[in-house]
Formats: structure tokens, C-alpha cells, sequence
């Protein structure tokens, strides 16, 4: 089962907080906030923060930014992954991976279900990994971010948790970019 091991430092990671949608500001973004709120109190750093449109090119362009940008370690989205005609954050995401973290997915609609029943089926959350990046693609809701957050993402983004951890394998990601 899995554990925090207490006998290791923690290790913050740089993290950038990407919120899609055509009606909201800073100023009223709560998921962005809660997103924002949660992974400073879990200790990590807040690299980043912005808000673009539901349009997959501006989308897909800020995540790749972030990706060249060595100060982020980590990209959360929220907003854009229904079923709508302008949910498009997960096409965008794709765009950008080099790999696609398919369990993501997976695990996220397992923690939904057990908060919202079967309409899980309704979000497409998605992860993967671009440029040594890991990038998340969560619902624009903030009790869904709250989720994948709590159940996932600082568990996984803690160097301590085992048996294992993002955070570990971070210096090895783009491994085959470099020459050997």
C-alpha cells in the first residue's frame, strides 16, 4: 500500500497552473484558486499562472511554453475536458505529449465515481509528458481539481510517497533527448 516515507526530505516541485475557458478572470477562477490554494500548502511553488481560451492552438501554445521553460516542473489545466464542442483542452494537451500517461485517466474517473457516480463518464482528465514536463488536464470544476489534487497529484508529487512517485524519475523523463 502506499505510504509517505517519512525519513526523506521533501522535495517542491515548480508548478504551473493553466486555467481554459472564455468567460473567466483571475479574479473569479476558482479552480484555478483551488488548484492555486493547494499545491502552496502542500509546499510546492507556484511557477506560473494564466487563463486562455477554449481554443486548442492558444492552448496547445502556452503548454508547450511552459515545456521550454526550465522553472516548470509541472502543468495543471483545468477547464476543457467535456464533451462539448468547445472542450478542447484534451486534443491540445495531446497535441503537445511525447507520452500519454493513460492510468491518469483512469484513476481520476475511479476518485470521481466514488464522489459523483456515474457521471465520471462524462470527463475526459488526461496526463502525459512533454520536454521532461509532466501536464495535467483536469475538469474546470473546483470540487474536481479538489479531487485530483487530494486523491492524486500530491501523492504522486511527493518525492516521500511510495513505492513510488513522480517526482523520482522527473530527472530521467527526457532522457533520450540527450546524447549518450
Amino acid at each position: 500500500m502506499s505510504r509517505i516515507d517519512e525519513t526523506k526530505d521533501f522535495v517542491p516541485v515548480r508548478i504551473a497552473v493553466l486555467t481554459v475557458s472564455d468567460t473567466r478572470s483571475i479574479e473569479d477562477d476558482k479552480s484555478g484558486d483551488t488548484l492555486c490554494a493547494r499545491l502552496l500548502a502542500d509546499g510546492h511553488l507556484l511557477a506560473d499562472r494564466d487563463i486562455v481560451t477554449d481554443d486548442r492552438t492558444d492552448i496547445a501554445t502556452k503548454l508547450r511554453a511552459w515545456c521550454n521553460n526550465p522553472e516548470v516542473d509541472v502543468i495543471l489545466s483545468t477547464g476543457g475536458t467535456g464533451l462539448t464542442g468547445r472542450d478542447v483542452t484534451v486534443e491540445a494537451h495531446r497535441d503537445v505529449y511525447e507520452k500519454e500517461i493513460e492510468a491518469f485517466g483512469t484513476v481520476f474517473t475511479h476518485v470521481s465515481i466514488a464522489k459523483i457516480g456515474t457521471s465520471a463518464v462524462q470527463s475526459r482528465a488526461c496526463g502525459g509528458v512533454a520536454k521532461g514536463t509532466y501536464l495535467f488536464a483536469l475538469p474546470g470544476s473546483p470540487g474536481a481539481c479538489k479531487d485530483a489534487w487530494d486523491e492524486i497529484l500530491r501523492l504522486q508529487l511527493d518525492y516521500r510517497h511510495k513505492p513510488c512517485n513522480f517526482v523520482e524519475i522527473m530527472p530521467r523523463l527526457d532522457e533520450h533527448l540527450r546524447r549518450k
